[in-house]
Order: structure tokens, then sequence, then C-alpha cells
């Protein structure tokens, strides 16, 4: 495909990925507020807690390879079938592993819930590994209509089951369907979407050259998920289920909102830049664009979304869930760095160096848990903001390889999100400013997001952003490519 084909190629599947992340996790954030309101922070904290070592495990089922099969340009149906069957056994091996390790686990714990629970939570990770082979299909044609589609349905469905159980008082086994029942789901949909299948072939030579890719990102999300997770390992420890109900639950807005845009920039991204890695210039604009693109949107949420986070709790979950308002605005300023993190390292996946990715987790873990061994002493609030501080360094540590791959620098980096931050933090001053006129929560909030929504796209326009121009262009060829195709 030439530039032209790819850019047309990556807008429409940069629009389903948007509109499958929008409509999935819009009811999925409107799902997790009536559990909220249904289910105890304790009980939510349990199955965050049940949540860490399913996906551990998961690393094994489904990292590595998978991405392997989207960055290798001629990957063919002997690659897939292999990878799938491989897939399926180490997710047997995993199960297998954590149904003997249950009771242990609940032991060092001191929560018998536990063994049920995990024992039951942990068949998703057969449903991952199908999944994952075919979202890979999916992103090598760059084909995310139909994730839409069986994302869509799958979270109706699996809200559906929840709230019902919650209603009925089952409290975190609500959880527990709710999980099963969308992966179930997600899987059964793509099966008749997604037209692949895998075949009786099955190559340790066509193993090992993936492997040979994949493993080094196997060991990265592997050494990821653990620094991601050691918090609230610690945090399940040291104090109880009902706290790290209220750290993870104030994780999730902010989670919400960036899976939702940079998420879906970074999943087209990815096999748009392994289209393009022999052209190093391509590949650059496509990063700055991404990165740009990604801060534009990011930044005036996570900064306005802490502004308001009080009363956004208070309306939605109920003062129940008060205490998760630090760690909400904690998570936002940790978050909003996340474009330059994840552009920085798609960039140097696409480009085969996954050599480079390796060393970097290293380096960033090593430094993110000198960061947490130090926050430790000083108690929960210094464990959350050790996560600001180790986003902080994360940023730096993953944009410096591309300064020599391609010419483009954290400074530079920074150069072009500058604008968008300023414009940002200037705009939540203002918000904050309504809080002082001790108004009715409801229209507070109200007040809050429209003047800010109206405050960062009116002045954004004043002062000619690059981006906002360039979005205001792709999205009329967007509607003129969808108009010739009538």
């Amino acid at each position: 495909m030439n530039d032209k084909q790819i850019k047309s190629k990556v807008i429409s599947s940069l629009f389903w990925k948007f509109m499958e992340r929008l409509g999935t996790q819009g009811i999925q954030f409107i799902v997790q507020i009536a559990l909220a309101r249904l289910i105890l922070p304790e009980e939510y904290g349990t199955i965050a807690l049940i949540t860490i070592f399913i996906s551990f495990a998961n690393v094994f089922v489904q990292y590595g390879f998978n991405t392997a099969l989207i960055q290798k340009k001629d990957a063919n149906e002997t690659d897939f079938s292999s990878v799938f069957f491989l897939s399926l056994v180490v997710a047997g091996l995993c199960y297998a592993i954590l149904f003997v390790s249950a009771p242990l686990i609940a032991q060092f714990f001191e929560n018998a819930m536990l063994i049920p629970l995990l024992r039951v939570l942990s068949i998703t990770l057969f449903l991952g590994g199908l999944n994952s082979i075919q979202n890979a299909v999916i992103a090598r044609n760059l084909e995310f209509r139909k994730l839409f589609y069986s994302s869509l349905g799958a979270v109706v469905g699996s809200g559906i089951v929840g709230i019902a159980m919650a209603y009925n008082g089952f409290g975190a086994w609500a959880l527990v369907a709710q999980q099963l029942t969308n992966q179930l789901m997600v899987a059964s949909i793509l099966w008749f979407t997604v037209r692949w299948r895998p075949g009786f072939l099955f190559s340790l030579e066509s193993l090992k050259g993936l492997f040979s890719f994949g493993w080094k990102l196997l060991v990265s999300a592997l050494i990821n998920m653990l620094y991601n997770n050691i918090q609230s390992l610690f945090i399940a420890k040291i104090y109880n289920p009902a706290m790290l109900g209220y750290f993870n639950r104030g994780q999730q807005f902010p989670s919400l909102i960036v899976s939702n845009i940079n998420g879906s920039i970074q999943s087209v991204m990815f096999p748009a830049l392994a289209l393009k890695q022999d052209n190093l210039h391509r590949v650059k604009e496509m990063v700055r664009r991404a990165i740009v693109t990604s801060a534009f949107f990011i930044f005036p949420m996570m900064v306005g979304l802490a502004v308001i986070a009080e009363p956004l709790i208070k309306i939605l979950l109920t003062d129940k869930w008060l205490p998760c308002v630090p760690f909400l605005q904690i998570s936002c300023a940790a978050y909003a760095l996340l474009p330059i993190h994840t552009a920085n390292l798609q960039a140097i996946n696409a480009l085969g160096r996954s050599d480079i990715f390796l060393k970097l987790e290293i380096v960033k873990n090593v430094v993110s848990l000198a960061i947490l061994g130090i926050s430790l002493a000083f108690g929960i609030y210094a464990i959350a903001a050790g996560m600001f501080f180790s986003s902080v360094a994360s940023s730096f540590i993953n944009a410096y390889p591309n300064k020599k791959l391609l010419n483009y620098s954290y400074v530079q980096q920074l150069k072009d999100v500058m604008p968008s931050l300023l414009l940002s933090l200037a705009m939540g001053v203002i918000i904050y400013s309504f809080s002082w006129l001790n108004m009715n929560p409801g229209l507070t909030l109200t007040m809050q997001i429209c003047v800010g929504v109206l405050i960062y796209f009116g002045m954004a326009k004043i002062l000619k952003f690059e981006c906002l121009s360039y979005l205001m262009i792709t999205a009329k060829e967007l509607l003129d490519n969808r108009k010739k195709r009538k």
C-alpha cells in the first residue's frame, strides 16, 4: 500500500477502534457505577487482588507471540495456528498452577474466599488465548470494525449478568460472572466475524522465528506487569481489601479515559508503523502525530478529572467511595504522560527492536521499584504518589532510544505536547474556582465540565493549535470518504 492508502486505512481503522473503545467503555462505565453502588469496597478489593494473579498468568498466554504475528511481514497460516495451539497449552499450565496455588495465596492474604474465586475466574485464561489470536488477525488487516461489534455486544451482555447478580446479593461473584461472560461473548462473536480458523498445523521452526522477536516482549511484559501490580500486592497485605478497592477505583476513572483515546490510537498505530518500518522519516512523523493528538485530548481530561474528582465521586458512587478521591487525582497525573510512553514503545517494537524494549523495561522497573521502596515508609498516599514520579522517569526512559532511532528526542516531544499541557492547566485553574461558590454538587460539576470544554477548545481554536487543525481536516477527509463509498 502507498502512503495515501495507508493513511485512509489508518483513519478508517482509528474511527472504528475509537468507536469500539467509546461504545464499550461508555457502557462499561455505566455498568461499573451500578456495580459500585451495589457492591462493597472490600469485595472490589478481593477481585482486584485475584485479577493481579490472573493478569500475570495472562502474560504467558497472550504476550510476545501475538505481537510478533502483527510485526512479522510475511506471517502465514502455520504461524497463526502454531501460536494458537501453544497459547492453549500455556493457558492449561497456568490454570493448573493457579488452581493448585489458590490455598497458599488465600493463606498468605488471610482471605479464604480467594480460593473458589481464583479457581473460577482463571478460566478466562483459555478465552484470552483465543481472543489474542483473533485480535492479531484483525490488527494485521486493520479491520477494527469487527472489534467494535464483538466488544459492544460483550460489554452489554456481561453488564446485564453482573448487575443482575449484584442486585440479588452475590457480591464478589457478580464481578466474576461479569468478567467470564465478557470474555466468552467476545470469543463467540469474533469466531463468527473473523474468518480465520486454526488449521491442524504446528511448527517448532515457526515458533522459534516468532520467539526470537517475541520473547523479549514477553519478559518485558512480565517485568512491567509485576511492577504495575506490586503496589496493589503491598496494599492488600499491609492494609486491607477495602483500601485496595479504593486504590483501584481511584485508578479506574483515568484509566477508562486514557484507554479510550490513547489505546485507540496506539492499537491502530502499531500495525501501521510496522507497514512503514523501512521509512524512518515516515515513522517519526506518525509517532509525533500520535503523541501530539493523544496529548491534545488526554491532558485536559486528566486535569479536568482531577479538579472535579470529589463532586464526581459523591454523585456517581456515593459517599462510601470518597476515600478513593486522592488516589484518583494522583492517578490522573500519572496517566497524563501515557501518550509519550506508548508512542515511543510502539515505534521501537514496530522497528523490530524488541531487544531495546526489554532493556527499557528492566531500567524502568529498577527505577520504579526504588521509588516504591522509598515510598513504603511514608504510607499509602506516598505509595500512590510514587506512581507519578515513576511515570515521569519512565516517560524519559521510553523516549531516549528514539533520539537515535528516529532523531526525535525527549526535549522535542515535550515541546510538541507543551501547548496542550499549558492550556489544560490554565483551564483547570479556572474551573477549580467554581468549587468556592458552595453550590449544589451537581450544578458545580455541570458548570465545571461545560466551561472547561468551552475554554479548552475555544482557546485552542483562537491560538490556532496545529493539532486541532489537523483533526478537523482529517475528520473532513473521513466524512468525504464515507460519502464516496455510499
